[in-house]
């Protein structure tokens, strides 16, 4: 199934970070860990008469927390967000 995300909004597959203590120990993925906030753009819509998008796909992104909507699409989790939710592009 192809998703095209409408107006100015992003879909994400957000990215699972390693997550490591202070002392080196590496957390695995049962761990109690807060929600990704980095992830990899996939579609990006038109953008709207007012606004043109600044992300493309294929983009790293960090976004806020509570901002975007989770989705399930195969059993496969993504993001739908504004681009008002995204804070900066990765290079």
């Amino acid at each position: 199934m192809k998703i095209k995300p409408l107006a100015d909004r992003v879909l994400i597959e957000p990215m699972a970070v390693e997550e490591k203590t202070k002392s080196g120990i590496i957390l695995p993925d049962t761990a109690d860990k807060e929600k990704p906030e980095q992830g990899k753009v996939i579609e990006v819509g038109p953008g709207t008469l007012k606004k043109t998008m600044t992300v493309k796909k294929g983009d790293i992104v960090l976004f806020t927390k509570y901002g975007p909507s989770e989705i399930k699409i195969n059993n496969k989790e993504y993001l739908i967000a504004k681009e008002d939710d995204i804070l900066a592009i990765l290079e």
